[in-house]
């Protein structure tokens, strides 16, 4: 578990499922990325991400409001299963009620002191859409940098080497 000023970060579990599928399945809040298609596959894809966690030993984590303990993100670090090749990625994703509350740069922050501190990663890496410029301005807060335009996604590729801020 860890704790920011106003976030606790902690490993997903199944009874975590349906409140993350309030948004991870909702296409208008995934406007930018992929929506889980039911509640089964927003389980499958938590219990792959979790299965990773105990191999490379990061996965994204459950997002709770510590004051209130709701549920309102998963995000982190992971090695994309279901997308390999890309390395070790920075995403977060928030319910639509907790946007425009800075929760995204606390959770960007302590994910790049745990990636820097706790596992010595040399480089992360991280995607947006042009239009997401929300996104685009957190990932920039924390030290990343645009690289590249993946055309077939439809994103810039950022990078963040060890230690940038």
């Amino acid at each position: 578990m860890i704790e920011t000023e106003r976030l606790t970060l902690t490993t997903p579990t199944l009874a975590d499922v349906p409140a993350l599928y309030a948004f991870l399945g909702d296409p208008a809040a995934m406007a930018h990325t992929h929506a889980d298609t039911s509640l089964a596959a927003c389980r499958r894809r938590i219990a792959v991400h979790e299965r990773r966690r105990r191999r490379d030993g990061y996965a994204p984590w459950t997002v709770r409001r510590r004051d209130t303990g709701e549920i309102i993100g998963w995000g982190g670090l992971y090695d994309d299963p279901f997308d390999p090749g890309w390395g070790v990625e920075l995403a977060y994703f928030f319910h639509p009620s907790s946007w425009g509350a800075g929760y995204g740069s606390e959770l960007a922050r302590a994910t790049m002191r745990h990636a820097d501190e706790m596992l010595g990663l040399p480089k992360v890496a991280a995607f947006a859409k042009r239009d997401n410029a929300a996104s685009r301005r957190v990932l920039e807060k924390v030290g990343f940098r645009v690289v590249r335009y993946v055309p077939e996604m439809e994103r810039d590729y950022y990078e963040r080497p060890l230690g940038a801020n």
